[in-house]
C-alpha cells in the first residue's frame, strides 16, 4: 500500500477544500474500440468538473469521464441531481491502466483531491449530490477504501472524522456533454479560475512525479 505517502502529503500540504463498467481485461471505452489492459474506477468528490480535471492529469489514466451514480432516478438529468432528490453523487469514471497506475495509488489521489470529512458537501457545493464516496466493484476494492480510511483515522491525519461512504457500484450514468472535459474546454470561467485552478494546482505539487509528461 502507498498510504504512507497519502499521509505525509496531507500532513505536510493540507487537505484540499474547496451503463460503463469497465474490469481489467478487453474492455469497450465509450467511442473507441475494445482495449486490453484497462480498468475503471469510480469517485465521487464534490463537483466533478473539479475531481475529472484532477485525475486527468496522473500518468496511467486514460480517460475520465464525469456521470451520476448512487440514486434511484434512471437517466437522471443535471438539473434533477442538482435538486438532490434522486440520491446520486456526482462521480468521475476513471479509466486507466493498472501497468502504469495503481488502485492503491488512484485512492490516494482522491483522498487528497477532496476534505472527505465533509459531510455531503464540498466548500460551497453543499447536497447528497456532493458527498464523498467511492464505489467499489469488488470485495478488495472495498478491503482497499476500507483500509485507507482505516488509517486515516487511525493516523488522525484530519481534525475531523473521515465521511467518505462506501457504495457497491450500481449504474452509471454518464453527464450531459458539456460537462465532460469541462476545465480543459472552460479554462476561463469562472468556477473553473477560482475554485479548479488552485486545486489543481495543490494536487499538481502533490502528485509531481506522477504527471503526464
Amino acid at each position: 500500500m502507498v498510504i504512507s505517502a497519502l499521509l505525509s502529503a496531507v500532513l505536510l500540504n493540507g487537505a484540499c477544500w474547496h451503463d460503463m463498467d469497465a474490469r481489467v481485461g478487453t474492455q469497450a471505452l465509450p467511442g473507441g474500440e475494445p482495449r486490453d489492459g484497462i480498468d475503471t474506477a469510480t469517485f465521487a468528490g464534490g463537483c466533478f468538473w473539479c475531481t475529472e480535471a484532477q485525475f486527468q492529469q496522473l500518468e496511467g489514466v486514460d480517460t475520465v469521464i464525469s456521470g451520476y451514480i448512487g440514486g434511484t432516478v434512471a437517466n437522471p438529468t443535471y438539473k434533477q441531481v442538482t435538486k438532490g432528490n434522486t440520491g446520486h453523487a456526482e462521480a468521475v469514471n476513471v479509466i486507466y491502466r493498472p501497468s502504469v497506475i495503481t488502485y492503491d495509488e488512484l485512492l490516494e489521489a482522491f483522498f487528497m483531491a477532496h476534505d472527505p470529512t465533509q459531510l455531503n458537501r464540498q466548500g460551497n457545493d453543499i447536497g447528497t449530490q456532493y458527498r464523498s464516496a467511492i464505489f467499489y466493484r469488488d470485495e478488495e476494492e472495498q478491503k482497499k477504501a476500507a483500509y485507507y480510511i482505516k488509517r486515516l483515522t487511525e493516523e488522525r491525519v484530519y481534525e475531523r472524522p473521515v465521511v467518505t461512504t462506501l457504495e457497491p457500484y450500481t449504474t452509471f450514468y454518464v453527464a450531459e456533454d458539456y460537462h465532460q472535459n469541462y476545465f480543459n474546454l472552460n479554462p476561463e470561467q469562472a468556477y473553473c479560475q477560482y475554485v479548479i485552478v488552485p486545486k489543481l494546482e495543490k494536487f499538481k505539487k502533490v502528485f509531481k512525479e506522477r504527471l503526464k509528461r
